[in-house]
C-alpha cells in the first residue's frame, strides 16, 4: 500500500514537472523565435561591422551582471529560502521576507548601476580592452553603456519577480517576459535608428524600454496572488542574511558559462575586426535550445528539488534530477548534432542579408560548431547546478567554478592561435563538459541522485536514434555554396525540410525502438 503511494505520488510528480516544462518551453520558444527575427533584423540593420562589435559589449556588461544577480546566484539562492518559508513559515513571514529582499536587491542595485554608469568608459576598457586601440569604438561603447546599464536594476527586479511567482507555480508569465524584449529591440532598430546620428544607439535605448515593460508586466500578476512587495530595507532580516549568504559563493559557480563566455570576449577583442559578432550570432544560435529546453526544465525543477529537500524527500528529489536528466539528453545530443551538422545552412538562412558579408556566415559557422560541442554540456549544467542549489549547498559548485574558470582560461589561449575566434568558443565548450562533469560525480558521490531503473536500454535508444538522424541529415544537406547561392525563400524552404525530415527521422526510430511518452511519467 505505501510503495503503491509512493509510485502515485511520484507519477503525479512527473505528469507535473512535465505540463510545467511544456508551458515554460512553449512560451521559451515563442521569445526565442523573436529573439531570432530580432537578430535577424540586427544582422541585417548593422552586420558585423564596429558599430555592432560596440554595442554587443555594451549590452553585453550589463547582460553579464543580469545573469549573476538576476537570473543566476540570486534566483539560485532566493528560491530554496522562499519555497522553506513558504511550507515551515506563516503567510506573514514570507511577505516580510519578499518585502525585505525587494528593498535590499533595489537599493544595492541602484547603487551599483550609479557607479557603473560613472565608470563606464573603465568598464569597456576592462571588458574589450581592444577598443583602447580604437578610439571611436570605444567612445560609441562607453556612450551605449551609460544607456543600458539601467537595464541591471530593471531586469533584475523582474527575475525577482519571477522567482516568487515561479516558487508558487506560476511559470507562464515570467516565461514569457523575454518576448517584450525581443519585440523592443526589434521596434527600436527599424523605427528608431533614424532618429540617430549613430543609427545603433537605437538599440541602447531599445534595451532600456524592453527592462520597463518586463518589470510592469509581472506585477498585477504579484498583485493577484497577494504577493505584491512593499519594498523595505532589511540587511539585518535573518532570511535576507540567509539569501546573501548563499548568494556570495553562487555567484561564481552558477554563472562560469556567462564568465567564460565574457572571457571570449575580452580575448576575440584583441582579433580581427567582427570576431565578436561572429561569436555572438553564433552564441545566440547555441543558446536557443539551451534557453527553450535547459533552462525551461531548470526553472521547473528549483522549486520542486526545494520543496523536496524542506520536507526531506530524498526519493522524490533524486527521481526530479533523474527526469531532468533524460529530458535534457532526450533534446540536447540530437540538438547538437543537428547545430554542428546545419551550421552554414542555419547562420545562411537566418542572417546572410544586408550588411552580412560571405565571410561574416563563413566565420560564424566556425564558432557555432565549437558551441554545438558543447551544448549538451550546457544544458546538464542547468539542471545539475540546482540539485545542490536546492540543498543550499554552494561550497561544492563554487570548487568547480574555480576548476572550470581555469580550465578555460588555459584552453583560451591555446586554442586561440591555431583556431582564432572558433578557438575561444571551443574552448568554453570543453571546460564546460568538465563542469558538467564535475557537477554529476558530486551528486553521485554524495548519493543525492540515484539512476533510476531503465538506463541502459535508454542510452541504446538514444545513441541509436543519433545516428539515424546525423546520418540522413548528412545525405540530404546541399554544400554550404549553394546555400549561399540560393535565395531567401529557397533557403527557408530547404532548412524548414530538413529540420522536419531530421526531427522526425529521429522520433521515429525512438518510436520504432520503443520509447514512448508514458516513459517521461512512470518509474
Amino acid at each position: 500500500m505505501s510503495s503503491s503511494i509512493k509510485n502515485t505520488d511520484s507519477n503525479k510528480l512527473k505528469q507535473g514537472l512535465l505540463r510545467s516544462s511544456i508551458t515554460v518551453g512553449f512560451m521559451t520558444i515563442l521569445s526565442r523565435v523573436l529573439g531570432l527575427v530580432r537578430d535577424v533584423v540586427i544582422a541585417t540593420y548593422f552586420g558585423s561591422k564596429s558599430e555592432a562589435d560596440a554595442f554587443f559589449i555594451a549590452f553585453k556588461i550589463p547582460n553579464l551582471f543580469r545573469q549573476l544577480f538576476g537570473e543566476g546566484a540570486f534566483a539560485q539562492a532566493f528560491v530554496p529560502v522562499l519555497s522553506e518559508y513558504r511550507i515551515k513559515r506563516s503567510k506573514e513571514e514570507v511577505k516580510t521576507l519578499v518585502n525585505h529582499v525587494a528593498g535590499t536587491l533595489g537599493l544595492i542595485l541602484l547603487g551599483m548601476s550609479a557607479l557603473c554608469i560613472l565608470a563606464s568608459p573603465l568598464l569597456i576598457i576592462l571588458f574589450a580592452p581592444g577598443f583602447y586601440q580604437h578610439a571611436n569604438k570605444l567612445e560609441l561603447a562607453g556612450s551605449m553603456l551609460r544607456i543600458t546599464f539601467p537595464y541591471l536594476l530593471l531586469i533584475s527586479l523582474t527575475a525577482f519577480a519571477g522567482s516568487i511567482l515561479n516558487s508558487c507555480r506560476r511559470f507562464a508569465v515570467p516565461a514569457f517576459t523575454p518576448v517584450l524584449f525581443n519585440a523592443s529591440l526589434i521596434g527600436a532598430t527599424i523605427f528608431m535608428s533614424p532618429w540617430f546620428d549613430q543609427p545603433v544607439m537605437a538599440l541602447a535605448w531599445g534595451v532600456v524600454i524592453a527592462g520597463i515593460a518586463q518589470l510592469l508586466l509581472q506585477l498585477p500578476f504579484l498583485w493577484h496572488i497577494d504577493m505584491l512587495p512593499t519594498p523595505k530595507w532589511g540587511w539585518q532580516n535573518e532570511g535576507v542574511k540567509r539569501i546573501l549568504t548563499l548568494m556570495l559563493p553562487a555567484l561564481l559557480s552558477v554563472s562560469v558559462a556567462q564568465i567564460n563566455l565574457l572571457l571570449d570576449t575580452v580575448i576575440a577583442s584583441f582579433l580581427q575586426a567582427g570576431s565578436i559578432s561572429w561569436l555572438y550570432y553564433s552564441a545566440r544560435l547555441s543558446e536557443l535550445p539551451l534557453g527553450i529546453f535547459g533552462v525551461a526544465i531548470a526553472t521547473v525543477i528549483l522549486p520542486s528539488l526545494s520543496r523536496n529537500h524542506a520536507k526531506e524527500a530524498p526519493e522524490a528529489f533524486s527521481a526530479t534530477l533523474d527526469w531532468a536528466i533524460r529530458i535534457i539528453l532526450l533534446i540536447g545530443m540530437p540538438a547538437g548534432a543537428a547545430l554542428f551538422i546545419l551550421a552554414e545552412p542555419l547562420i545562411t538562412t537566418l542572417f546572410y542579408h544586408g550588411q552580412m558579408t560571405e565571410r561574416d556566415v563563413m566565420m560564424s559557422s566556425m564558432s557555432l560548431r565549437s558551441y554545438a560541442v558543447g551544448l549538451m554540456a550546457f544544458m546538464l549544467i542547468k539542471v545539475l547546478a540546482p540539485g545542490y542549489f536546492a540543498q543550499q549547498n554552494m561550497k561544492t559548485p563554487v570548487k568547480i567554478a574555480i576548476t572550470t574558470m581555469v580550465v578555460n582560461m588555459a584552453l583560451n589561449l591555446i586554442l586561440v592561435w591555431p583556431l582564432d575566434h572558433a578557438g575561444l568558443a571551443l574552448a568554453t565548450s570543453l571546460s564546460a563538459w568538465l563542469n558538467a562533469g564535475l557537477l554529476f560525480l558530486g551528486l553521485r558521490k554524495t548519493t543525492v541522485y540515484q539512476p533510476a531503473k531503465g538506463w541502459s536500454m535508454y542510452g541504446f535508444r538514444l545513441m541509436m536514434a543519433n545516428v539515424v538522424m546525423v546520418a540522413a541529415l548528412i545525405w540530404l544537406c546541399a554544400d554550404p555554396q549553394q546555400w549561399l547561392d540560393w535565395r531567401l525563400w529557397s533557403r527557408i524552404e530547404n532548412l524548414a525540410l530538413l529540420v522536419v525530415v531530421g526531427a522526425s527521422i529521429y522520433f521515429f526510430t525512438l518510436l520504432m525502438l520503443g520509447m514512448r511518452i508514458r516513459h517521461f511519467r512512470l518509474n
